[in-house]
């Protein structure tokens, strides 16, 4: 129950600590085109919210969450096997883990967010063989604030083009100023 409302409260925190428009949200553009997923549990599931087929049905919040540090799996959820997903560029502060649902074309990966730090997932290829996702982590401190500095876990999904199947995916991390 503490975990429920110290990730509602920090839900919050995020939301004061943003501002504008979020990249991924109907009328805004995201770099290079790419698709991008949501950004925090609980959210309306428009900001964030993006598919690369611009198909409207795309989840609005990701179905695995994590509690205790261990991630809970719904039924419906198939984590893909470990040897099909490549963190080998990612730092410690990511999990080396992802989850397909729905239709196998949502797949559901872990970005790192907190205090002025929002976090989103892009698609950045797509191929026969390999889906590549990028987590962004993107700070945004408006001026005359103090942001606390601490990471958690975000959950974000995003909607590839074709089910997964036996594709590899490989996890990438780009840091951004918003």
């Amino acid at each position: 129950m503490r975990n429920a409302v110290a990730a509602v409260a920090l839900a919050v925190v995020l939301v004061g600590c943003s501002s504008g428009t979020q990249s991924g949200a109907p009328g805004s553009s995201s770099s290079g085109g790419a698709p991008t997923g949501t950004n925090a549990p609980g959210s309306s599931g428009t900001p964030g919210t993006g598919s690369s087929s611009g198909n409207p049905t795309a989840p609005v919040q990701p179905p695995v969450s994590i509690s205790e540090q261990k991630p809970v799996v719904p039924p419906g959820v198939t984590p893909v096997a470990k040897d099909k997903v490549d963190t080998t560029s990612l730092s410690d502060t990511y999990r080396d883990e992802a989850y397909v649902f729905g239709d196998g074309r949502d797949v559901e990966v872990f970005g790192a967010g907190g205090g002025c730090k929002e976090a989103r997932a892009e698609i950045t290829g797509q191929s026969a063989d390999v889906v590549q996702i990028t987590l962004v982590t993107i700070t945004k401190q408006p001026p005359g604030t103090v942001c606390t500095q601490e990471i958690r876990e975000v959950p974000l999904t995003v909607r590839l083009d074709a089910p997964l199947g036996n594709r590899r995916l490989v996890l990438e991390a780009r840091e951004e100023t918003g």
